[in-house]
């Protein structure tokens, strides 16, 4: 899945695709070109694992029986592929498949002939074909390319490659022996077929047999037809009358020749109708396409097409103004329009289904990124294990903390800055001190208890026991210190001024409130880290004699302030934390810091490593 999200966001392409809707072969070419940059791989290779995979999915979607019954060997599976194709356009009808010739070789060796419109993909071939050969033929084929150029055969198609296929056959699997019943019908393939001296069957019979079927000799002149074909294209009654005057070649697209024909007679053909060869009444309908076989007699040097109409739904048999009584009784035309009638159906919901199955992954995304929203404010407010207890519905008891480190600030002269500002210079001011402060609290991993105007609140210790909650309350407390320069007084110009206060001792903290629950701390450890605070001096950190008990030996520069009247404690000695003896500013603040740059002479050389290292570790 990884691997596909970085495949995808680098060719640029959506997340998921639709099986029954066309896409541009320019999305799978980006797809191809981003695979091999990430595997390190030709795209021969690639496309070569596309082709194998695609066999294999082919099989995991049901087409496995259906391929299997294509041909008893490769070269038969592979000249009935363009037949399997064409039946499969009734469903796909946006289908652009491919088309394949075999030509057999005085030296045993096959010639494989791929035409496509498509550029750029013939290598997908030889990885279809081997793995077609391994799973359903037991043997090994191995494929090379003899020529790729531009189509020159007139097949309408963009690219013709030749390739060269060897196939070797594997040793064959150990069977049961079976006997054979020469009376059974097991081994009918082997039996002499006997043929009559002479046709047994009357001209008029075969015409109403056969209605949709042609007889041209080598100049395309029609010889016979049916009596339906006859029937929807009047001018083949005309005696001596060319095939080529009334239909064309749609597939495959080659020119209307009996040597183009014969070249492809393992193919299946389509003709379409001209539209100005038909009666004026039917000439605003579809054309009329027929589908069928080309089978050349050689004693009468005259070229057969079986053929019934190509149709795909019964809507399409109502637009051509026929009935279902105008194909033969043993064409199975019959039954594809109306068994495709029902699959066209199935296609249709399955659309549907897979596009709302698309519109709920995307509402479930989408309602997972707002999850994630609500649960990144909602962490913001309260600890983030008291947060998952209030999600489940369950009770947050109180619990109390032995030692924990709390600290009070708040900004000299706070009120008169409020009285000669406009409210909005204070939010401003505020908002930019409070975000510096916050990104803090990550870096020392203290925790945010509240903000109450110009007081900003936090302890070390709660919600999580830590055993240095003192040493990271007072480098977070320098770093606010640092943070409050960056802020400047709406009225002065000049950076604001803070006190600080930290006091340590224990407290009892819980959940209070139902409509917004706030994580509170509570115990006289609070009110004398408030007293710290208002009882401070400008830009200088308070410390009680606990806090200080609790940095001595800790690397921090601490000096006695002295005693001093605390309201509602008395005299208290307190003291004033000036700086870490041992950590940098940009170490306090969570920046990084800066790397000297090498001498001049090797600075080319330097950055030329660094690029290589970048490569190396991708």
């Amino acid at each position: 899945e990884e691997t596909w999200e970085k495949l995808r966001t680098q060719a640029e392409v959506q997340d998921t695709f639709m099986t029954y809707t066309v896409y541009d072969d320019v999305i799978t070419l980006k797809l191809i070109q981003e695979a091999c940059k990430i595997l390190n791989v030709s795209e021969d290779v690639v496309l070569k694992l596309l082709g194998e995979y695609f066999f294999t999915f082919c099989k995991m979607s049901g087409y496995d029986r259906m391929l299997q019954t294509l041909g008893g060997n490769l070269t038969e599976f592979i000249e009935n592929l363009d037949a399997l194709h064409s039946y499969l356009a009734l469903s796909y009808q946006e289908m652009n498949a491919p088309s394949f010739r075999v030509e057999k070789r005085t030296d045993g060796t096959m010639l494989l002939h791929y035409y496509s419109d498509r550029r750029g993909l013939c290598h997908i071939v030889p990885g279809i074909i081997e793995s077609v050969a391994r799973d359903f033929f037991n043997s090994e084929v191995t494929m090379e390319i003899l020529t790729q150029n531009e189509e020159k055969e007139r097949t309408g198609k963009k690219e013709h490659v030749i390739f060269l296929v060897l196939q070797k056959a594997k040793r064959p699997k150990r069977k049961t022996k079976k006997t054979t019943n020469p009376e059974s019908g097991d081994s009918h393939k082997d039996k002499e077929v006997h043929l009559s001296r002479e046709l047994w069957v009357e001209e008029r019979t075969f015409c109403n047999a056969f209605p949709f079927h042609i007889v041209f000799d080598e100049e395309l002149r029609i010889k016979q037809a049916g009596v339906n074909i006859q029937k929807f294209v009047p001018g083949l009654r005309q005696p001596g009358s060319r095939v080529d005057k009334y239909f064309t070649v749609v597939h495959p697209q080659v020119t209307f020749t009996i040597f183009s024909i014969r070249t492809f007679i393992n193919s299946q053909f389509v003709l379409r109708a001209h539209r100005e060869m038909l009666p004026d009444s039917w000439r605003n309908q579809p054309m009329l396409k027929l589908r069928g076989q080309m089978i050349w007699m050689e004693s009468i040097q005259c070229m057969m097409y079986l053929c019934s109409p190509k149709l795909r739904s019964l809507e399409e048999l109502e637009e051509q103004k026929m009935h279902i009584s105008d194909i033969a009784q043993h064409d199975t035309t019959r039954d594809l329009i109306l068994l495709n009638q029902q699959r066209l159906a199935e296609i249709e919901l399955s659309n549907q289904l897979e596009r709302k199955k698309e519109e709920l992954r995307i509402l479930s995304k989408n309602l997972e990124a707002e999850k994630k929203k609500t649960e990144t404010l909602l962490y913001a407010m309260l600890p983030k294990h008291v947060a998952n207890l209030l999600k489940e519905g369950k009770k947050v008891e109180a619990g109390e903390f032995n030692s924990c480190t709390i600290l009070f600030s708040d900004i000299v002269t706070f009120t008169n800055i409020c009285s000669a500002c406009e409210p909005i210079q204070i939010v401003n001011m505020l908002n930019s001190m409070y975000s510096k402060f916050d990104r803090l609290t990550s870096v020392h991993n203290v925790y945010k208890v509240e903000t109450i105007g110009d007081a900003y609140m936090v302890v070390g210790g709660v919600p999580v026991p830590i055993a240095s909650h003192a040493k990271r309350v007072a480098n977070f407390a320098l770093g606010m210190r640092t943070a409050a320069r960056e802020v400047m007084n709406p009225v002065t110009g000049e950076p604001i001024q803070i006190r600080v206060g930290i006091h340590t001792g224990p407290v009892l903290a819980g959940v209070v409130g139902e409509k917004m629950p706030r994580y509170c701390l509570f115990g006289d450890t609070v009110n004398t880290a408030s007293r710290m605070e208002s009882h401070g001096l400008p830009n200088k950190i308070h410390l009680s004699p606990t806090a200080f008990r609790a940095l001595q030996n800790q690397s921090f520069e601490i000096v006695e302030r002295g005693e001093i009247e605390v309201k509602g404690k008395g005299k208290m000695t307190t003291y004033i934390l000036r700086q870490n003896l041992y950590a940098t500013e940009n170490e306090i603040m969570g920046r990084a810091e800066k790397t000297p740059l090498p001498p001049t002479h090797t600075s080319h050389t330097y950055i030329l490593a660094l690029g290589l290292k970048s490569m190396s570790s991708n």
